[in-house]
């Protein structure tokens, strides 16, 4: 059996820069341009808001118990590590089967949507080559040490919610106090028809935030970075994404809403952009859209390759995973292996000639959404199974309320994004609003592997530990 490798380099992340890899896998300006309008036009219209920052207070509970469970256990699991120490090796090996299927959907999802949007706003080239450039540049910065890709996606990030602040401040130039009409709030609206379509997209929108225990073996303190940067970035997008949709509301004006998003869907915000601001300014917008794709695309390649990291390091997956870069101290291996995953599954798609978006980019980038709402369901669950067991840790709001309210709220978004699934992908194909079934077949699939080491190699079985994992002393830089 090989040595196990060394863990990832550790005391490069800090919490400002985990932040930014959390709202970089949210996509907040392809949140705003192709999440919200849909919300307006299936969902509750000027109620939509609300469901953004109901979704950001449950998010908020779930980020409590996942916070108090990053300062009791530090691995590149992350969720799947959760699962596994508080409900069993079997539970937590599906669970990390789920997120890897997760991830990688996610991924490459988001890789054929950047070579779409590219192609469609920049022209000249294929959507494939655009495509191809983007995992390049992802695979590149994945071989590297990760604080490289902390610096790139701080760029982008700031640039991409500097340009949305822009147009805020623009609609409320022109409206005044109208940019923020109070009919948002009203229950018969913010209540009212379409409210399961409005959470469903809303939910969507924070894929992503729980990233931030996936890079605790990297943080300069793991006990505090992590918890930190999941509260920061919950309350950034629930905020921002919040503000952010209620001042478009202003902007259409309630009461045309509904019926103006369902006739622009995705150029809604550019033709705000270009009514209160400058033709120029939503031709910089269309441009921040694509990389803000690619922000997502890299943090998302990221966490997907700190998973099969884990998963090879444990024996889960073959150990040539479990490797770091002998100077970068970066999880290459996995990085390379999820870089070509996504070369072979796009190109299989571009062969045959469907569509990188409407075809593969969604049904991907739902299915993930779907799996990661799941980890976070189990998440909760085992950090209340964790510290019912752990008592003198336990915390009445940390690790009792917080996670209840959380399970609660996450048990019924699932329920609701299943039920208007067809309404996320945008297609009635069968074949598309089957894939979720592949996550019960990888659950299936880790468990059988579980399995399978607990009767044939019972060491890595016992590897497989279920107690906390101790946690250790933050690393100078």
């Amino acid at each position: 059996m090989p040595e196990p490798s060394a863990p990832p380099a550790r005391g490069t992340l800090t919490a400002p820069r985990i932040t930014f890899f959390i709202i970089a896998a949210t996509a907040p300006m392809a949140a705003m341009v192709g999440s919200v309008p849909y919300g307006f036009a299936l969902g509750t219209g000027a109620g939509v808001p609300v469901a953004y920052l109901v979704a950001g207070v449950i998010m908020f509970c779930f980020a409590a118990g996942y916070a108090a469970m990053s300062r009791r256990i530090v691995n590149a699991g992350a969720l799947y590590a959760y699962i596994r120490a508080a409900l069993g090796r079997v539970p937590g090996a599906a669970a990390a089967y789920v997120a890897a299927l997760a991830y990688n959907a996610l991924t490459i999802g988001l890789f054929a949507a950047l070579g779409y949007f590219a192609n469609l706003i920049l022209g000249g080239l294929s959507w494939h080559w655009y495509t191809a450039a983007a995992i390049a540049l992802t695979a590149l910065l994945g071989r590297r040490q990760i604080d490289l890709s902390a610096r790139m996606l701080g760029v982008l990030i700031c640039a991409e919610i500097s340009i949305l602040v822009v147009l805020n401040i623009g609609i409320v130039a022109h409206k005044g106090a109208a940019a923020f009409p109070a009919v948002s709030f009203e229950p018969k609206v913010a209540l009212g028809t379409g409210l399961g379509a409005a959470l469903s997209f809303a939910f969507t929108s924070f894929a992503g935030i729980e990233s931030a225990a996936l890079y605790g073996e990297e943080a300069r303190d793991p006990r505090r970075s992590v918890a930190l940067a999941s509260y920061w970035a919950v309350g950034i997008i629930a905020f921002f994404y919040g503000l952010t949709s209620w001042i478009a509301v202003g902007g259409v004006g309630p009461e045309h809403v509904r019926t103006r998003a369902g006739k622009e869907l995705g150029d809604l915000m550019f033709n705000l952009a270009t009514e209160y601001t400058a033709e120029w300014f939503t031709a910089t917008m269309a441009l921040l859209m694509i990389t803000s794709v690619l922000a997502s695309a890299v943090a998302l390649h990221n966490a997907t390759s700190r998973y099969l990291y884990a998963l090879g390091r444990e024996g889960l997956l073959p150990r040539a995973l479990g490797a770091t870069h002998p100077k970068f101290g970066s999880p290459h291996r996995a990085s390379t292996v999820q870089a070509v995953l996504a070369v072979l599954v796009i190109g299989a798609f571009a062969v045959a000639g469907l569509h990188p978006y409407t075809t593969l980019g969604i049904s991907l980038i739902t299915l993930g959404t779907v799996g990661i709402m799941v980890l976070l369901l189990g998440t909760s669950l085992a950090v209340v199974v964790y510290f019912t067991r752990n008592p003198a840790d336990r915390h009445w709001w940390r690790t009792v309320l917080a996670p209840g309210l959380a399970l609660l709220g996450l048990g019924c978004a699932i329920v609701l994004v299943i039920a208007h699934y067809a309404d996320l992908t945008g297609t009635h194909s069968p074949a598309v609003n089957g894939l979720p079934v592949l996550l019960l077949v990888a659950a299936a699939g880790g468990a059988g592997r579980a399995l399978w080491l607990r009767r044939r190699r019972p060491d890595t079985y016992r590897a497989l530990d279920t107690a906390a994992e101790a946690q250790p002393e933050p690393v100078a830089p």
